[in-house]
């Protein structure tokens, strides 16, 4: 049972040292983020505009 307990700690330590999702890869999508905005694949929902690109131009930056 105390092997289990130290497995599940090390597993605990492994996933908390990984950055995840948590840094963006591309410039684009830190800025756009930075400002409060969000990125979308396809037009903007109503009432929000493009005001720029995520992912190196493959998505847009979507704002009100």
């Amino acid at each position: 049972m105390k092997i289990l307990y130290l497995l599940f700690a090390v597993f605990l330590l492994i996933f908390q040292a990984t950055s995840g999702s948590a840094d963006s890869l591309f410039a684009d999508t830190a800025e756009c983020r930075s400002q409060g905005k969000f990125c979308r694949a396809g037009p903007c929902p109503p009432t929000f505009s493009v005001t720029g690109t995520c992912h190196n131009g493959m998505l847009n930056c979507c704002s009100k």
